[in-house]
């Protein structure tokens, strides 16, 4: 342990998974930590200090290991003193140019920008290329409203949601700008839940952008896969647990592209629900076969949303199936939950990053609504009547198993989008899941500490010098109470909230 006079930092060590009944596993998830102090050896959180934060453990890189350009440029795309209205739920566009350079260059770092005071009101925000055949209008207005044209452009260039922080692309791939193929203007989408009504909130939140000319060898995309966002998608009240589910097929990305696409190296994702989301995961198949869980949180946090890396890079070859599972509670929930653009509707999304990039925006699925309503014991001609059928159904436990199993087994109808708004529309089915082998635990009582990084030899030494004051192990730690719960190995812990 070490401390100066703004913080106190404990570094330590563990296996990601003991055999100790009481170390929990650390996995893939997001993990909430928990510390607290107090004046003396007595554990009372209650009459000490504590904080809790959810925290991705398992980080592949950060950027301090990562290559930053020895040129690079600044560009800010963000809203101009927007006045947030008075409602629960606002959706405000508007369409940005992006940086004029004279060659090509490649964006490859990205980091929101939040009004301060503000933090709480913005729920995500989101850049789209558009087409450069699109006629875009001007000014800002609801994303969904009365206009149309402020929701043109739908591929996804980077994106922020709430809890992410800065995210730098990896040194293989950039999003290309400056040549005839790329897009020069932006759609910028900033999702605002003010659920207080808070009067006279002005806000100019945004994405900063950095490019370099010191090109990558690869331009990057992002595909946007998972349900389809609307009505369609339902989650019944009173569930402890509700599964969703979305199929993406890739056969068709080829004609829909115009030319063949490449394999497509998937490197990072984004997962995205809303409040009722407890967890996320996309399965990859080919040939019908399942090669892996690409990506997972089983303890999703809505206040901890970021982009994250994956350890290897998955290849996509055309005709892989994508599947994204979304698990649910809505315990506190009295009516129906539908798929929609607000905090309080709910979304089931995963937005894979890859390269190289191709013309292909989104590959999303839902379940036909009709099949699910006659199997819920309800009428339904169409999938319009299938929707109005499914306010009719009374909900118990026996009911929600019954529609979770309908909506897993139903025809899924697959919608395939491109940059150019092309659309169109296949159908899929979702295929079994098989869980990923639970590694083997690590004995504790049997191996030796491991020993410190030699970088960190000389400040290991000193904490082991505070250290050997204390009682033994099975005291508690003098001067301060500190339990950790979640906890990760080789962790930095920085607390601003006093000194040891």
């Amino acid at each position: 342990m070490t401390q100066d006079e703004i913080s106190t930092t404990m570094r330590f060590r563990r296996y990601l998974r003991t055999c100790d009944k009481n170390d929990l596993e650390i996995t893939g998830d997001t993990l909430r930590l928990i510390t607290g102090f107090g004046t003396d050896d007595t554990i009372d959180f209650f009459k000490g200090t504590i904080a809790h934060k959810s925290l991705f453990l398992k980080l592949v890189y950060n950027e301090d290991e990562m290559h930053t350009p020895s040129v690079y440029h600044v560009y800010d795309l963000k809203l101009d003193d927007f006045p947030i209205p008075e409602d629960e739920t606002t959706y405000a566009c508007t369409f940005i140019p992006l940086p004029i350079v004279k060659t090509k260059h490649h964006i490859y770092k990205f980091e929101p920008m939040i009004t301060p005071r503000n933090e709480s009101m913005v729920h995500h925000i989101l850049v789209y290329a558009c087409g450069n055949a699109s006629v875009l209008p001007t000014g800002v207005s609801d994303c969904y409203g009365a206009d149309p044209d402020f929701a043109l452009c739908s591929q996804i260039v980077v994106g922020w949601a709430v809890g992410g922080g800065s995210y730098m692309f990896p040194d293989e791939t950039g999003v290309s700008i400056g040549t005839p193929l790329d897009a020069q203007w932006i759609r910028l989408e900033v999702h605002y839940s003010n659920f207080d009504l808070i009067p006279n909130l002005i806000d100019n939140s945004g994405i900063r952008l950095y490019y370099t000319p010191e090109l990558r060898p690869y331009d990057m995309g992002v595909l946007q896969t998972g349900v389809f966002t609307f009505p369609i998608h339902f989650l019944p009240p009173g569930a402890d647990s509700f599964n969703s589910y979305g199929v993406c097929n890739t056969s068709q990305f080829h004609e829909m592209n115009g030319t063949p696409v490449p394999d497509m190296n998937v490197f990072g994702f984004l997962l995205h629900t809303h409040l009722a989301g407890r967890g996320v995961r996309g399965v990859h198949y080919r040939n019908g076969k399942q090669l892996g869980i690409l990506c997972e949180d089983n303890k999703y946090d809505f206040n901890l949303q970021e982009t994250r890396g994956l350890k290897n890079v998955i290849v996509f070859k055309p005709g892989d199936e994508f599947l994204v599972e979304c698990r649910y509670q809505t315990l506190d929930r009295r009516e129906l939950t539908f798929g929609g653009p607000s905090t309080l509707n709910e979304m089931c999304l995963a937005f894979l990053f890859y390269y190289p990039r191709n013309n292909i925006s989104s590959c999303m699925g839902y379940p036909n609504i009709q099949h699910v309503a006659q199997e819920l014991g309800q009428e339904a001609a169409d999938a319009m009547e299938g929707m109005m059928a499914i306010n009719m159904v009374e909900w118990n436990n026996v009911s929600i198993k019954k529609a979770e199993k309908a909506c897993k087994e139903a025809d899924q109808i697959i919608l395939i989008k491109t940059i150019d708004e092309l659309v169109r529309n296949e159908t899929g089915f979702v295929r079994d899941i098989i869980d990923t082998e639970t590694p083997p635990c690590k004995d504790m009582s049997r191996n030796t500490p491991a020993p410190p990084p030699p970088e960190r030899h000389a400040r290991y030494l000193a904490a082991t010098t505070v250290a050997s004051k204390a009682p033994s192990a099975k005291s508690n730690w003098p001067l301060s109470a500190l339990l950790f719960s979640h906890l990760g190995f080789t962790w930095l812990l920085t607390s601003p909230l006093g000194r040891l």
